[in-house]
């Protein structure tokens, strides 16, 4: 596909996702995206977005915990 901001091209990766979902936050890892070769812009497709609510709403393991700093500009 092309890029709707660069008009570069774009490819299939497995990417780190960050995700929210109520009011948590979630790095998903090996998530399928399409993302352009020129500028990095990632495009996921609403099947992948749809899976990984789905996912996260049932018993899931848990790879890793991090803590994560929250600042105001």
């Amino acid at each position: 596909m092309t890029c709707e901001f660069c008009g570069g091209q774009t490819a299939k990766k497995k990417v780190k996702k960050q995700h929210w979902l109520h009011g948590r936050l979630y790095i998903v890892e090996n998530v399928e995206a399409e993302v352009c070769s020129e500028c990095g812009e990632r495009y996921f497709h609403a099947k992948t977005l749809d899976e990984i609510d789905r996912l996260l709403e049932t018993s899931h393991e848990v790879k890793e915990r991090i803590e994560v700093e929250v600042v105001t500009l």
